[in-house]
Protein backbone atom coordinates (compact mmCIF):
# COMPACT_ATOMS: atom_id res chain seq x y z
CA UNK A 1 0.00 0.00 0.00
CA UNK A 2 2.82 2.24 0.78
CA UNK A 3 5.03 1.69 -2.26
CA UNK A 4 2.08 1.66 -4.78
CA UNK A 5 -0.21 4.18 -3.07
CA UNK A 6 -3.11 2.07 -3.56
CA UNK A 7 -4.67 -0.87 -1.91
CA UNK A 8 -4.47 -3.62 -4.59
CA UNK A 9 -3.14 -7.32 -4.30
CA UNK A 10 -3.05 -9.13 -7.31
CA UNK A 11 -3.46 -12.75 -6.76
CA UNK A 12 -0.25 -13.93 -7.95
CA UNK A 13 1.32 -11.71 -4.82
CA UNK A 14 -1.36 -12.95 -2.24
CA UNK A 15 0.16 -16.98 -3.60
CA UNK A 16 3.61 -15.61 -2.79
CA UNK A 17 2.72 -13.99 0.58
CA UNK A 18 1.26 -17.24 1.69
CA UNK A 19 3.87 -19.06 0.56
CA UNK A 20 6.68 -16.97 2.27
CA UNK A 21 4.46 -16.45 5.68
CA UNK A 22 4.48 -20.68 5.87
CA UNK A 23 7.60 -21.16 4.70
CA UNK A 24 6.90 -23.30 1.84
CA UNK A 25 7.07 -23.51 -1.80
CA UNK A 26 5.64 -21.16 -4.35
CA UNK A 27 4.85 -22.49 -8.27
CA UNK A 28 1.86 -20.72 -10.06
CA UNK A 29 -0.26 -23.16 -11.19
CA UNK A 30 -2.14 -23.12 -14.44
CA UNK A 31 -4.96 -25.43 -12.82
CA UNK A 32 -4.88 -22.95 -9.97
CA UNK A 33 -5.01 -25.74 -6.89
CA UNK A 34 -1.67 -25.97 -6.52
CA UNK A 35 -0.06 -22.92 -6.03
CA UNK A 36 2.24 -23.25 -2.93
CA UNK A 37 3.32 -26.73 -1.94
CA UNK A 38 5.33 -27.38 1.84
CA UNK A 39 6.01 -31.32 1.93
CA UNK A 40 2.74 -33.30 0.91
CA UNK A 41 0.19 -30.49 1.17
CA UNK A 42 -0.38 -28.16 -1.82
CA UNK A 43 -2.91 -24.93 -2.06
CA UNK A 44 -4.83 -22.91 -4.05
CA UNK A 45 -4.38 -19.58 -2.82
CA UNK A 46 -7.67 -17.26 -3.78
CA UNK A 47 -8.59 -13.65 -3.33
CA UNK A 48 -11.73 -12.26 -3.69
CA UNK A 49 -13.49 -8.94 -3.00
CA UNK A 50 -15.77 -7.95 -0.66
CA UNK A 51 -18.49 -4.58 0.35
CA UNK A 52 -19.23 -5.78 3.11
CA UNK A 53 -18.63 -3.01 5.94
CA UNK A 54 -17.57 -5.04 8.79
CA UNK A 55 -15.84 -8.33 8.15
CA UNK A 56 -17.02 -9.64 11.30
CA UNK A 57 -20.10 -9.97 9.15
CA UNK A 58 -18.93 -11.76 6.69
CA UNK A 59 -21.30 -15.02 5.44
CA UNK A 60 -20.72 -16.19 2.08
CA UNK A 61 -17.82 -15.52 -0.83
CA UNK A 62 -17.80 -16.40 -4.37
CA UNK A 63 -14.56 -18.00 -5.47
CA UNK A 64 -14.38 -18.28 -9.22
CA UNK A 65 -13.35 -22.11 -9.86
CA UNK A 66 -11.89 -21.71 -13.21
CA UNK A 67 -13.41 -22.80 -16.73
CA UNK A 68 -15.44 -25.85 -16.95
CA UNK A 69 -16.06 -26.44 -20.75
CA UNK A 70 -18.81 -29.07 -21.60
CA UNK A 71 -18.16 -28.50 -24.68
CA UNK A 72 -14.55 -29.28 -24.34
CA UNK A 73 -14.70 -32.13 -22.63
CA UNK A 74 -17.92 -33.79 -23.70
CA UNK A 75 -18.54 -32.55 -27.09
CA UNK A 76 -21.62 -31.10 -28.20
CA UNK A 77 -23.17 -27.72 -28.01
CA UNK A 78 -24.28 -25.67 -25.77
CA UNK A 79 -28.29 -26.24 -24.53
CA UNK A 80 -29.49 -24.28 -21.92
CA UNK A 81 -32.60 -26.50 -22.30
CA UNK A 82 -31.23 -29.63 -21.74
CA UNK A 83 -31.59 -31.24 -18.54
CA UNK A 84 -30.39 -28.98 -15.76
CA UNK A 85 -28.99 -32.11 -13.49
CA UNK A 86 -27.05 -33.15 -16.63
CA UNK A 87 -25.20 -30.59 -17.43
CA UNK A 88 -24.41 -29.45 -13.85
CA UNK A 89 -23.19 -32.72 -13.14
CA UNK A 90 -20.45 -32.76 -16.05
CA UNK A 91 -20.04 -29.60 -14.67
CA UNK A 92 -18.79 -31.28 -11.54
CA UNK A 93 -17.33 -34.11 -13.16
CA UNK A 94 -14.53 -31.54 -14.62
CA UNK A 95 -13.92 -29.99 -11.03
CA UNK A 96 -13.85 -33.55 -10.16
CA UNK A 97 -11.15 -34.85 -12.52
CA UNK A 98 -9.46 -31.64 -11.73
CA UNK A 99 -8.79 -32.38 -8.27
CA UNK A 100 -8.16 -36.08 -8.22
CA UNK A 101 -5.33 -34.79 -11.22
CA UNK A 102 -3.69 -32.84 -8.02
CA UNK A 103 -4.53 -35.72 -5.20
CA UNK A 104 -2.54 -37.78 -7.11
CA UNK A 105 0.63 -36.11 -6.52
CA UNK A 106 -0.45 -34.52 -2.57
CA UNK A 107 -2.01 -36.27 -0.19
CA UNK A 108 -3.47 -32.99 0.68
CA UNK A 109 -5.14 -30.27 -0.88
CA UNK A 110 -6.54 -27.04 0.53
CA UNK A 111 -7.94 -23.67 -0.79
CA UNK A 112 -6.91 -20.79 1.17
CA UNK A 113 -8.78 -17.56 0.68
CA UNK A 114 -8.11 -13.70 1.21
CA UNK A 115 -11.06 -11.95 1.44
CA UNK A 116 -10.07 -8.02 0.79
CA UNK A 117 -11.80 -5.21 1.34
CA UNK A 118 -11.89 -2.37 -2.01
CA UNK A 119 -9.40 -0.29 -0.07
CA UNK A 120 -7.15 -3.25 1.73
CA UNK A 121 -7.99 -1.58 4.88
CA UNK A 122 -9.34 -5.32 5.99
CA UNK A 123 -8.73 -8.50 4.85
CA UNK A 124 -9.92 -11.89 6.37
CA UNK A 125 -8.07 -15.30 5.70
CA UNK A 126 -9.62 -18.77 5.88
CA UNK A 127 -8.55 -22.15 4.52
CA UNK A 128 -10.47 -24.97 3.93
CA UNK A 129 -9.88 -28.92 2.23
CA UNK A 130 -10.94 -29.12 -1.55
CA UNK A 131 -12.95 -31.31 -2.47
CA UNK A 132 -14.65 -33.75 -4.78
CA UNK A 133 -18.69 -32.93 -4.97
CA UNK A 134 -21.17 -35.65 -5.61
CA UNK A 135 -23.94 -34.60 -8.56
CA UNK A 136 -26.09 -36.85 -6.21
CA UNK A 137 -26.16 -34.39 -3.59
CA UNK A 138 -26.81 -31.32 -5.62
CA UNK A 139 -30.19 -29.91 -7.65
CA UNK A 140 -29.28 -27.60 -10.81
CA UNK A 141 -31.56 -25.45 -12.45
CA UNK A 142 -31.15 -22.90 -14.94
CA UNK A 143 -31.75 -19.10 -13.89
CA UNK A 144 -32.91 -16.10 -16.19
CA UNK A 145 -30.14 -14.84 -17.05
CA UNK A 146 -28.82 -18.37 -18.52
CA UNK A 147 -26.82 -19.62 -16.28
CA UNK A 148 -26.55 -22.80 -14.12
CA UNK A 149 -27.44 -22.93 -10.81
CA UNK A 150 -26.18 -25.50 -8.63
CA UNK A 151 -28.15 -25.95 -4.94
CA UNK A 152 -27.91 -28.45 -2.08
CA UNK A 153 -30.55 -31.34 -2.85
CA UNK A 154 -33.98 -30.04 -1.44
CA UNK A 155 -32.56 -26.81 -0.13
CA UNK A 156 -32.55 -23.30 -1.07
CA UNK A 157 -28.70 -23.20 -0.06
CA UNK A 158 -26.91 -22.01 -3.74
CA UNK A 159 -23.80 -24.13 -3.73
CA UNK A 160 -22.40 -23.07 -7.28
CA UNK A 161 -23.01 -21.10 -10.20
CA UNK A 162 -21.70 -21.99 -13.96
CA UNK A 163 -21.98 -19.46 -17.14
CA UNK A 164 -22.34 -21.54 -20.26
CA UNK A 165 -20.68 -18.83 -22.35
CA UNK A 166 -16.93 -18.82 -21.07
CA UNK A 167 -17.55 -21.77 -18.85
CA UNK A 168 -16.62 -19.83 -15.47
CA UNK A 169 -17.36 -22.01 -12.85
CA UNK A 170 -17.93 -20.40 -9.49
CA UNK A 171 -18.21 -22.24 -5.90
CA UNK A 172 -20.19 -20.30 -3.38
CA UNK A 173 -18.09 -20.84 0.09
CA UNK A 174 -19.31 -20.15 3.64
CA UNK A 175 -17.25 -17.31 5.40
CA UNK A 176 -15.86 -19.58 8.70
CA UNK A 177 -16.89 -17.63 11.83
CA UNK A 178 -12.81 -18.83 12.94
CA UNK A 179 -11.63 -16.55 10.03
CA UNK A 180 -8.96 -14.27 10.58
CA UNK A 181 -9.41 -10.85 10.06
CA UNK A 182 -6.57 -7.99 9.70
CA UNK A 183 -7.75 -4.33 10.15
CA UNK A 184 -4.73 -2.45 8.64
CA UNK A 185 -4.12 1.08 8.53
CA UNK A 186 -3.15 3.01 5.39
CA UNK A 187 0.27 3.91 5.44
CA UNK A 188 1.82 7.08 4.00
CA UNK A 189 2.71 6.74 0.17
CA UNK A 190 6.39 6.64 -0.42
CA UNK A 191 8.55 8.97 -2.04
CA UNK A 192 9.22 7.34 -5.02
CA UNK A 193 12.17 9.56 -6.21
CA UNK A 194 14.22 8.95 -2.69
CA UNK A 195 13.32 5.05 -3.44
CA UNK A 196 15.44 5.10 -6.57
CA UNK A 197 17.92 7.61 -5.12
CA UNK A 198 18.10 5.24 -1.78
CA UNK A 199 18.86 2.20 -4.54
CA UNK A 200 21.17 4.65 -6.83
CA UNK A 201 18.76 3.90 -9.52
CA UNK A 202 20.23 5.40 -12.54
CA UNK A 203 18.73 6.18 -15.76
CA UNK A 204 21.45 4.26 -17.67
CA UNK A 205 19.07 1.18 -16.31
CA UNK A 206 16.51 1.39 -18.82
CA UNK A 207 17.11 0.99 -22.53
CA UNK A 208 14.76 1.82 -25.48
CA UNK A 209 14.62 0.03 -28.64
CA UNK A 210 12.66 -0.89 -31.92
CA UNK A 211 13.04 -3.29 -33.56
CA UNK A 212 13.43 -1.87 -36.95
Amino acid sequence: MASKGRGVLEGSEWEEIFAHCIGAEWKPSNVGLDDVVFGNTAWGAKTVKSGVKDFRDLKKIRLISGRNSIVYSYGGIIDTSADPNEVGGQVLEIWNERVSSIREKYKHLRTVVLVKSNDLSQVAVFEFDTIRYDPELFDFSWNTNGNLVGFDRGTDNKRFVWQPHGSQFTIIEEVPKCSLILKLKQPEVLDKSKILDAIGFDKSWVTVEKRE
